[in-house]
């Protein structure tokens, strides 16, 4: 659960939460320009959105994690050449077109990186580009370049929340989380709805801190955090190709308790994680999976991943339907296909802490029904809105909670342990996707 269960009445209060959480860390701007433009693939009006996040001289202390997708993006390519580099001096971010296995993408992003670093008086290589959007079409490089400037003269400290705005596609509403470590500061931003299955969705995440830690042990920590944090979420069980997850430091601030900092680190990047499927597309219920007792860690994970992957399960969960039967079927098909030697036998199963199979059956009565019942329509963010114009419309643009359906998994058979975050599968997930393009 994030560090403090919140509750927003509107989107006006959440917004104002979201101020109170944004401001900068020490040594750090953030600028963004919107234009239009007519996409090459698909001639009709659309708007790009350029972001820039710069810390105030060019820095060591970075680190990058990327997706595993075997297609990766151009600027996923770029980045990883980057992480060689001396220094970073900004990050430029663009959505509406992600430059994935586009004709030209590497040099269309390194074009982009060039021009970006003239204005900022930097070497090209030092900086990272970023990119999210639709798969497959061409990044409008003239426009992009032609409005860079309006990019670059915006950046100002203070605040981070321009960024966070700028970077979002689908996302209903966007996404902070911070922190304080003695007299330094931690805060990151995310966008994610859908392709959200991290291995490092089309997830893109920038941390940036004033607290002066190393470039490798900056490195060390992002990768151990994104492993319980945004490699613990799935929305839809899909692996973005332009996954990207940046920490910068300005090394502003002493670091005087680094295991603090990455405890704090990681407090950050499991609540954006959270906020990232609370955000999904169509999600109206988060759904955490706590794994006990398993034989290894990537068992207690895979079974979590399994489960709320589960289409099944999920349906049901969206319709606050407690067909447990889908929720057992799900564990027992991964460990049948996948770890066909685990003893199952003293496997327990709770939804909302209620007890609904142990020992090889289930446990169930007309009581615990009404009480599951009860448990899953107080973790829903919102009821099902019948169409409009034949489209499904999400009727809330902030999080009303930040409650879930908490699904609890004892094996029975080791010591290992995970948790992981998934979402339902709802008629406006299914819209969502099916006119994402149109």
């Amino acid at each position: 659960m994030p560090s403090t269960a919140l509750t927003f009445s509107s989107r006006a209060e959440h917004r104002a939460w979201l101020a109170s959480q944004a401001a900068l860390p020490r040594g750090f701007r953030v600028g963004t320009t919107r234009f239009d433009f007519v996409p090459k693939e698909a001639p009709k009006p659309a708007r790009m959105t350029l972001t820039l996040i710069a810390p105030d001289k060019p820095t060591a202390d970075f680190a990058v994690m990327f997706t595993n997708n075997a297609f990766p993006g151009a600027p996923v390519i770029v980045g990883r050449q980057r992480l060689a580099e001396p220094v970073l001096g900004a990050i430029i971010v663009n959505n509406k077109i992600s430059n994935v296995c586009a004709p030209g993408g590497v040099e269309t992003a390194e074009q982009v990186c060039a021009e970006t670093a003239k204005l900022l008086g930097l070497p090209a290589t030092a900086v990272l580009p970023s990119s999210t959007g639709v798969i497959g079409w061409t990044l409008p490089a003239a426009d992009m370049i032609r409005h860079l400037p309006e990019a670059a003269a915006a950046l100002a400290g203070g605040s981070i929340l321009p960024a966070a705005e700028g970077i979002v596609t689908t996302d209903l509403y966007p996404k902070i989380r911070s922190a304080t470590v003695g007299a330094g500061r931690i805060v990151g931003i995310a966008k994610g709805a859908g392709m959200i299955e991290p291995n490092l969705a089309t997830m893109l995440v920038y941390i940036l801190t004033d607290l002066a830690v190393p470039r490798d042990a900056l490195r060390a920590m992002l990768s151990r955090v994104t492993a319980t944090s945004f490699n613990a979420i799935s929305i839809d069980s899909d692996t973005s190709t332009s996954d990207t997850v940046a920490l910068v430091s300005s090394g502003m601030v002493p670091c005087e308790d680094p295991a603090a900092f990455e405890a704090a680190l990681a407090l950050v990047c499991r609540d954006l994680a959270e906020d990232v499927v609370r955000n999904g597309e169509g999600v109206r219920h988060v759904i955490r999976v706590q794994i006990q007792n398993a034989a290894t860690p990537t068992l207690a994970r895979a079974l979590g991943k399994a489960i709320v992957n589960a289409p099944l399960f999920k349906c049901a969960v969206a319709g606050n339907d407690p067909n447990v039967g889908r929720l057992v079927q799900a564990i027992g098909k991964h460990v049948g296909a996948h770890a066909p030697g685990t003893d199952l036998s003293r496997l327990r199963a709770t939804i909302g802490g209620i007890e609904i199979f142990s020992n090889g059956v289930f446990r169930l009565n007309p009581e615990k029904e009404t009480a599951l019942v009860a448990h899953l329509r107080g973790a829903e963010l919102y009821a099902s809105a019948p169409p409009k114009d034949g489209v499904f419309a999400p009727p809330v643009d902030f999080p009303p909670h930040e409650r879930c359906v908490e699904i609890g998994i004892d094996v029975g058979s080791g010591s290992a342990s995970a948790t992981v975050l998934g979402g339902d599968l709802t008629h406006e997930y299914v819209s969502e996707n099916a006119d994402y393009r149109s």
